[in-house]
């Protein structure tokens, strides 16, 4: 028996860590503090899940002002002159497109998460992300190169989950879809369950919304070539066999996943950001599945309904643009921490010291380390 935080002492841990946590400092007021000096003057990209700071000129939608606010940040290279991207994970949650709060912990978790499987993948699918010594892997401050992003996101599917998502292959299903970004489906697939095959299905990004599409079809569009979409492909192909074998002995199914990816400077095709992390994939625990499915046959439950360590769980609690209760958050934060232990097979130990400190730490260490 595995040595893991019980669900009583991680809401314990949580609760500990929300009475304590004060007012959240956000990246910009950070480098406005001068606290790094390097980094004083530039301009924070905010995101879902990561801030950005790099060079050159970005944008960004203010929700709060209601309009894009453009800047141009000075040069940011690494010693070496690649471009860099500095990437800080937040504690931040958003479902449908709206921000619903913070979960304790989830920066560190998501960042152990990644830095698992990225160090296990890069060899198939590459990685954007730098080594930096001084940085462990559940920092949550990473230095990247500053990728020519390729337009779209790299969702691959082995169960048609079920999903609130206008985007998933489960919500075109129910609505009458036979094929689904160029795969034809069968007649009586029901929610969850396995598909014939690992099936890619590419998803546009777009000022509006995204847009679930075929291969073809984003080829036609100029998005991407046909060889960076079979690069893209069959690597990420080999890496869903790669993170199945992973699993599998731990009596966890890799349910479905999304990657994003760009180019290097020199002309490579690598991945960037979250790789198959609880908030970019869905993981099912192998027996609570098979058990299901044996009561699902003999009548006693009305569908699949398994117990997912993905964000899919936090979706389940929104509701209309209200942002979650602090009992939501607790429970929300359980289960990122009952997913991470389970999924690496170890016992959660988070770093307590406050989050400006670690944030401050990183980009430290980063500067130091990495920037020219």
């Amino acid at each position: 028996m595995q040595d893991y935080l019980t669900s009583e002492q991680a809401a314990e841990l949580v609760q500990q860590c929300m009475k304590t946590e004060g007012r959240i400092t956000s990246t910009q007021e950070l480098l406005d503090s001068g606290a790094v000096p390097r980094l004083k003057g530039y301009v924070v990209r905010p995101g879902k899940v990561s801030d950005s700071i790099f060079g050159g000129k970005g944008s960004f939608y203010d929700k709060n002002l209601g309009k894009e606010v453009e800047f141009e940040n000075p040069p940011l290279n690494s010693k070496e002159g690649i471009p860099l991207r500095l990437m800080v994970r937040t504690e931040r949650i958003s479902t449908h497109d709206v921000n619903r709060g913070v979960i304790p912990f989830k920066d560190q978790i998501l960042a152990i998460n990644h830095n698992t499987m990225r160090k296990m993948l890069q060899y198939a699918i590459g990685t954007s992300q730098f080594e930096v010594e001084g940085l462990a892997d559940n920092a949550v401050v990473i230095a990247a190169e500053d990728l020519e992003q390729i337009g779209f996101e790299n969702v691959l599917r082995a169960y048609m989950a079920k999903s609130t998502t206008s985007t998933s292959l489960y919500q075109a299903y129910i609505k009458g879809a036979r094929e689904f970004c160029g795969h034809s489906l069968p007649e009586g697939l029901i929610a969850n369950c396995q598909l014939p095959y690992v099936m890619d299905t590419p998803s546009t990004k777009s000022d509006e919304h995204d847009e679930s599409v075929s291969p073809k079809q984003m080829i036609a569009r100029g998005i991407c070539t046909q060889a960076q979409y079979l690069q893209i492909r069959n690597s990420s192909l080999f890496a869903f066999g790669m993170v199945h074998q992973f699993f599998a002995p731990k009596g966890i199914l890799p349910v479905d996943t999304k990657t994003e990816h760009g180019m290097t400077k020199d002309g490579r095709i690598v991945s960037q950001d979250e790789i198959w992390t609880m908030d970019s994939s869905r993981f099912w625990l192998l027996d609570d599945y098979n058990e299901q499915m044996a009561k699902l046959k003999r009548g006693e439950i009305p569908e699949l309904n398994p117990k997912s360590y993905s964000k899919e769980f936090a979706r389940g609690f929104s509701e209309g643009d209200k942002g979650y209760t602090d009992e939501q958050k607790i429970l929300i934060a359980v289960r990122y921490i009952e997913g991470i232990q389970h999924l690496l097979g170890k016992r959660f130990e988070p770093d307590m010291s406050p989050r400006d400190q670690r944030v401050l730490l990183g980009l430290e260490t980063i500067v130091r380390e990495r920037v020219a």
